[in-house]
């Protein structure tokens, strides 16, 4: 029997509605509160790794997923020239093993939906525009108060809610998230038929511009320059801030430069990072995915990470007969070293474009493979 009974999961990102499809699959009543008043997801596209196809193939979505994305086995690196000039192409590992490719890049806001309707299809109750105001635990269970004034009471409360965690916050949990120093412009546009897989431009004006397919007609693109403050922009403004960025790369550059004239595909980001000590539950209240570990996108992980997070934390919900502390140590033992390498490679990554070095980039994407082609 699950060591619990009814579960509340607080952010239906990748770590939230993860963890809820698993635990109702197995039986266990879930409640899945979603602050915004629809299905969304922030930005345009997501690269997912193999590891993170193995989970979405755990989840039941791997088939629905694979119809909407593109899948890809090599990375191309090319030169910031006026011919976009191909130096040199990269295997990518297959860290979720030889079943799956190796890079899939797809919508977010779709993958965010085809989870949705999954947790829906196994019996998530979900309810949207909704969060809790008030969290108050004893030794069997959280009673929960709703923005709604309703009120129930769990077994367990799974704080999902992405970096800026209202669930951290009301556990009193002080961690500061950080700037590494870089800003992310991405857009999300129609694929040109030569874009296959994700290419890389190191240099020019910028640290990184790169592509990536989402699917048989669309593509995401992005540029990373010094994070700087971009808030006080038109959305038209950003449109011409980023075409203007983009106009030293080339080759496929050049026709995705050629549709970027929607300023609503254009967002801008910085790159952040946060790793929360052990333990990461507080009594009956966890955190897993960007409540508790956020690193910039420099080796695609974090929404691996996320759904790790939640396969092994509802893994030992479902196999233990009690929320005890060898539930905890063992969830701890199985997740903190790996996200801490994954959030630390990240960072050292992004501290090497920073300071315009190389570093050992191969040997560090060699050891990321070598850790994230093990099951977490």
């Amino acid at each position: 029997m699950p060591a619990v009974k009814n579960v509340l999961i607080v952010g239906s990102g990748l770590a939230g509605a993860g963890a809820a499809i698993h635990l109702a699959s197995a039986g266990v009543a879930v409640d899945l509160v979603e602050i915004e008043p629809q299905v969304t997801a922030l930005g345009s596209g997501i690269t997912l790794q193999g590891n993170a196809l193995r989970e979405l193939d755990r989840l039941g979505v791997w088939g629905r997923a694979r119809q909407r994305g593109y899948p890809f086995d090599v990375t191309g690196i090319r030169a910031p020239d006026p011919y976009g000039t191909v130096l040199f192409e990269i295997p990518d590992a297959k860290t979720g093993g030889p079943d799956y490719p190796a890079v899939m890049g797809m919508s977010r806001p779709e993958l965010a939906c085809i989870l949705h309707d999954r947790a829906d299809e196994v019996g998530v109750k979900i309810r949207y525009g909704t969060t809790f105001t008030e969290l108050r635990q004893d030794d069997t269970g959280v009673a929960v108060t709703f923005s709604d004034e309703s009120a129930s009471r769990y077994d367990l409360v799974i704080g999902a809610d992405g970096i800026r965690s209202w669930t951290r916050r009301a556990l009193g949990i002080d961690l500061e998230t950080k700037s590494v120093g870089m800003g992310i412009w991405r857009s999300f546009g129609p694929r040109p038929a030569g874009v296959t897989r994700t290419d890389l431009y190191y240099g020019g004006p910028s640290y990184i511009a790169g592509y990536c397919p989402t699917g048989e007609d669309s593509l995401y693109a992005y540029i990373v320059e010094d994070a700087q403050d971009r808030s006080t922009l038109t959305p038209e403004q950003q449109l011409a801030v980023m075409r203007d960025l983009s106009q030293a790369y080339h080759g496929p550059w050049d026709e995705i430069r050629e549709t970027l004239t929607d300023p609503s595909r254009v967002n801008y980001t910085w790159f952040e990072t946060h790793l929360l000590a052990p333990p990461w539950n507080r009594g009956r209240v966890v955190l897993i995915g960007d409540a508790a570990h956020t690193c910039p996108p420099t080796i695609a992980q974090g929404g691996a990470q996320a759904l790790e997070d939640a396969a092994v934390l509802t893994e030992l919900l479902i196999t233990h007969d009690a929320v005890d502390q060898n539930l905890w140590d063992e969830f701890h033992a199985r997740r903190v070293d790996r996200a801490k390498t994954v959030v630390d490679a990240s960072n050292q990554l992004a501290a090497w474009q920073l300071a315009h070095e190389q570093g050992d980039i191969p040997g560090l994407m060699r050891t990321i493979a070598m850790l994230v082609s093990r099951p977490a």
